[in-house]
């Protein structure tokens, strides 16, 4: 028995999944790969060796403009892509640490629960908190100065 026109629509669409959900999926899982090769002591060494073989060609090519092309052109593509691999491995790492303190000030009793999202908040806003958190510093720092003449 056939499904009733409509339905198969729906459902066969419900179970297909996003294609842009598919591509963050992808891309984000090429960048934690990317970075993790690019941020290891290989990644490093093998750079380093590139450019030790684009130095040592430099007497073959005459120092030419095309030697020199190639090195800038190279860096420069490879700079540009990871400009974008840094940011989206730093943009998860940072959300992932505001959810973690989130769930620590949610936890801790006696946390103020206003300082979850605190990352929204304006500017001035987190000028006038920060001026907040100094004035509490300097009275305590005079509380425990008091406190140790008072034991003198």
């Amino acid at each position: 028995m056939k499904p009733a026109r409509g339905k198969s629509d729906k459902s066969s669409a419900a179970a297909r999944p996003d294609v842009f959900c598919v591509f963050r999926s992808g891309f984000r899982a090429c960048c934690q790969g990317t970075a993790a090769i690019t941020g290891s002591p290989w990644a490093f060494v093998t750079a380093s060796l590139v450019i030790a073989v684009w130095l040592i060609c430099g007497p073959f090519f005459h120092y030419s403009d095309t030697w020199q092309l190639i090195i800038n052109t190279a860096t420069t593509i490879i700079t540009f892509l990871m400009v974008f691999l840094i940011q989206n491995t730093q943009n998860r790492d940072t959300k992932a640490i505001q959810l973690k303190l989130d769930e620590l000030i949610r936890a801790v009793k006696g946390a103020r629960n206003q300082f979850v999202n605190l990352e929204n908040l304006t500017d001035d806003e987190l000028t006038q908190l920060a001026e907040e958190f100094e004035r509490v510093r300097r009275k305590a720092e005079l509380k425990s100065k008091a406190a140790k003449a008072s034991r003198l």
